[in-house]
């Protein structure tokens, strides 16, 4: 027995051994990829020596020497990006050329049938040749910069550039102009969200018994009414109503959902498209004398994060500011001149039209001219340890077309018929990135209106301040739309009716501009900036409708406003929703009924009830409040809807104010949500706020306990900055994954959009990723942060050193002053021309 005991204890040592061995060479190699910011190098394609000097938040200030050229400086800021980012933007690229599959097998076959179908990438590599001779310099001298650190990898054996390249094995292809295009256009991709509007209102107008009830549950920003639409049926006749159709979704194929369950899918499930704050204050409403600028973009989080801080020193000075790894742009950010900002726009850049096939020749649709071939070709998608996958793509004049397995587009769409897409985005002459080169150059805002013209996608809403005059201004391509269409652009339309289709593009003088307002204040929450008639409209969806109003009572509760007021109105988490909807949901409730016995359904609504009765709205992490409001309202909105809508039900998964406001307040006979219609008793509004307050005490219960008072929004409310490849993979996610406790919710300023799906619906999925506020009184004051840290590199320091700043609501100085940049330098990488 000793003696096997003995050699049971040997065996466990080896294997103790092995194990540490295997341990200590996984993280020699992992290191190797570590960048080492502080070095001098030879590399080909510079013309003169730069300098990236890094600061001690690890920001790159890149400078060029004597005699060298703004591509120089490109050339440093591509470097730069693939020394921190370079997983992040070889993914990018594969996703948006449609090849994640040759590296993740059967995992993304769906994903890269879809950016296939789209041809992001053949898009990107035309549109190289409309860009600006600037542009196009910068690009090539971006693309070096990648390059030579790629060079510069394979030469010293640098560990294949990152740790994942060791897990995944991706062979790294030179970067080309073509690349940051195309991840331009991903971008796009990423902050669209009307395909699936579109499907999703024609799939609710199908399903519900009454089409007035479409108002409530789709419901218009508020403002001037919308002319009624014809219902979805009576467009597409053919097409499966009521049970057939809610069946067919709640029984379609895992395939038809499995894309928005994989974190390389770039399209967000509804309601996660791009979202942003973005506001400035002229000098009459600034405390200092100078214009003030604040901006927040909002995007799915991630580790790393999707932004990147950088410095640039061009001919025109110095600009500093959020960057997207693989893009040679300063998207927001300022110079000592000119401060701008983005918020996503929401425009109605996308339509699905329904092609009608030739039943004799299936290769043929049905255009005003009669029957048409769709222009095709074959694309071949190979797949890691698998046979590779053929595909027919096909466009029609609208756009391409569209697999009916994604969105649940098979469940809209009659036999004999296709779905095709118009995108603004699917522009082959895309000068977006010129555009948005030509921004960086800009001094004044004029200047920045006027290079802004060439912008086609992603549409944002430009938020400019320069030393005396702030403006906002709409840029992107508008698409012109007849005035007879059929759906205005709102349900999926008839592809082969002229009315229908798109007539070109808007002219960019007419795109919605706002200069020096006499109030001195302008801003943007994702709301509804104007109302134009169709077709000079700018949306029928928008991001919020909530945010706006707490933020126009911050910016008029003060008569001037200073550069901390600004990051105070960033950082706060008031929700308006929660003081404007809980006194009409609870009206009935409040302080009702006798004393209940502890531990009792009755006892722990009283409880719940006198907690936010007294409450102030404030969606903090450490309170109670939030949870047990968030919790309710979910609850509640699911008893409205889901006798009426059934398995339908299950797409909206975010409490829409809206809606639970017009249910309340019965507004336009709305009040009819709250009878379930498949009961005897006709049930009250009263009635389903008392049950789905229970519905969400018993759900509480089951996960947090029966201790109310006890309870934490932020465990509740955590930030998930997953990593998109590694972050479910056993024990390696404890290190790539980073999650923080956060206050802040759906509608409040410090924005953190929950999930909606179990069985965490709470998790914080979408928020500001990048921050930044600037003081032109004092532009070397103003501040910037991100929501994880400037490297990819998991074992890196700065992976997410700005984490905890950035949930504390703190900044890192945001300074053009170079003297500044190298007496805090933790490292300066000067890189000399090759011979």
């Amino acid at each position: 027995m000793a003696r096997l005991f003995r050699w049971l204890f040997r065996l466990a040592a080896a294997l103790i051994l092995l194990a540490l061995l295997a341990s200590g060479l996984a993280y020699y190699l992992a290191a190797q990829s570590l960048p080492d910011y502080d070095k001098e190098i030879a590399l080909p394609g510079l013309s003169a020596p730069v300098e990236i000097v890094r600061d001690n938040a690890n920001v790159p200030h890149i400078f060029g020497s004597y005699g060298a050229s703004d591509e120089d400086v490109y050339y440093g800021l591509g470097y730069a990006h693939a020394q921190d980012r370079l997983w992040q933007m070889a993914v990018m690229r594969r996703t948006a050329q449609g090849r994640l599959s040759e590296i993740f097998g059967t995992r993304t076959v769906e994903t890269d049938i879809f950016l296939r179908r789209l041809d992001l990438y053949g898009l990107a590599q035309q549109s190289v040749s409309a860009q600006s001779p600037e542009t196009r310099q910068a690009l090539k001298a971006y693309s070096a910069g990648v390059n030579a650190r790629l060079l510069e990898i394979n030469e010293e054996a640098l560990g294949r550039g990152a740790p994942e390249m060791f897990l995944f094995n991706m062979p790294m292809s030179p970067w080309q102009p073509a690349d940051s295009i195309a991840l331009m256009k991903l971008m796009a991709l990423k902050s669209s969200n009307h395909l699936q509007e579109e499907v999703l209102r024609a799939r609710t107008s199908l399903a519900l018994t009454d089409p007035d009830r479409l108002r409530d549950i789709l419901p218009d920003a508020p403002g001037k009414g919308t002319t009624a639409l014809p219902e979805y049926a009576a467009i597409f006749p053919d097409v499966a109503r009521y049970a057939n159709l809610t069946a067919s979704a709640s029984a379609a194929s895992p395939d038809s959902q499995a894309p928005f369950g994989n974190s390389l899918f770039p399209v967000p499930p509804r309601g996660h498209a791009g979202a942003s704050n973005a506001w400035a204050a002229a000098p009459s409403r600034s405390a200092s004398g100078g214009t003030l600028l604040a901006n927040d973009p909002h995007l799915t989080l991630s580790a790393p994060g999707s932004w990147y801080l950088a410095r640039m020193e061009l001919a025109t000075g110095g600009i500093i500011g959020g960057t997207i790894p693989g893009i040679p742009a300063i998207l927001s950010g300022r110079s000592e001149d000119l401060g701008w900002g983005i918020t996503a726009s929401y425009l109605d850049d996308q339509d699905l039209f329904i092609e009608k096939l030739n039943p004799e020749t299936p290769e043929e649709y049905l255009s005003p001219q009669g029957y048409r071939k769709f222009t095709s070709r074959p694309s071949i998608i190979k797949i890691k340890d698998r046979a590779p996958v053929t595909l027919t793509l096909r466009w029609s004049e609208n756009g391409p077309v569209l697999p009916g397995s994604l969105f649940d587009l098979s469940t809209i769409t009659p036999p004999g018929h296709v779905v095709s897409l118009a995108w603004t985005a699917l522009d082959p002459q895309d000068t977006s990135m010129t555009a948005a080169i030509g921004l960086m150059r800009a001094s004044s805002v004029t200047e920045a209106i006027s290079a802004a013209d060439g912008f086609i996608a992603p549409s944002q809403n430009l938020v400019l301040a320069d030393q005396q005059t702030i403006a906002q201004k709409t840029i992107g391509a508008f698409p012109a739309r007849d005035a007879r269409h059929q759906s205005r652009g709102r349900l999926p339309s008839q592809g082969w009716l002229q009315e229908n289709r798109w007539l070109g593009r808007a002219p960019y003088a007419a795109n919605p501009e706002f200069i020096s307002p006499r109030g001195g204040i302008l801003g943007n929450t994702n709301n509804k900036i104007l109302e134009r008639p169709f077709p000079n409209h700018v949306s029928y969806i928008w991001g919020d409708t909530q945010r706006i109003n707490r933020w126009r009572r911050l910016m008029q509760n003060r008569e001037v406003h200073t550069r901390d007021s600004f990051m105070e109105a960033q950082l706060d988490t008031v929700s308006y929703t929660a003081r404007s909807l809980l006194p009409v949901i609870g009206a009935d409730l409040w302080f009702t009924g006798e004393t209940a016995e502890e531990g009792s359904r009755t006892r722990q609504r009283q409880i719940a009830l006198s907690l936010l009765s007294e409450w102030n709205g404030e969606m903090n992490e450490h309170l109670p409040e939030p949870l047990l409001y968030a919790a309710w309202l979910r609850a509640l909105q699911k008893r409205l809807i889901t006798d009426d809508l059934g398995p339908l039900a299950s797409a909206y998964s975010q409490v829409d104010p809206l809606f639970i406001e017009r249910v309340y307040r019965d507004i336009e006979g709305a009040g009819i949500w709250c009878d379930v219609r498949q009961s005897a008793p006709r049930e009250t509004c009263t009635d389903m706020a008392r049950l789905a307050l229970d519905d969400a005490l018993i759900w509480i219960e089951a996960r947090y306990g029966t201790a109310l008072e006890s309870l934490r929004w932020g465990d509740a409310h955590q930030a998930t900055h997953d990593h998109e490849t590694l972050g479910a993979v056993p024990i390696l996610r404890f290190f790539v994954n980073i999650r923080q406790s956060t206050s802040g919710g759906d509608n409040t300023l410090q924005r953190g959009l929950t999930s909606g799906q179990d069985p965490t619906p709470f998790q914080n999925i979408h928020a500001a990723g990048y921050r930044g506020v600037y003081d032109f009184a004092d532009p070397d004051s103003s501040l910037f942060i991100l929501a994880t840290g400037q490297s990819g590199h998991f074992l890196s320091r700065n992976y997410d050193d700005m984490a905890q700043l950035w949930r504390r609501g703190e900044y890192v100085p945001m300074s053009l002053d170079e003297d500044l940049a190298r007496a805090a330098a933790v490292g300066v990488t000067l890189i000399q021309p090759r011979n």
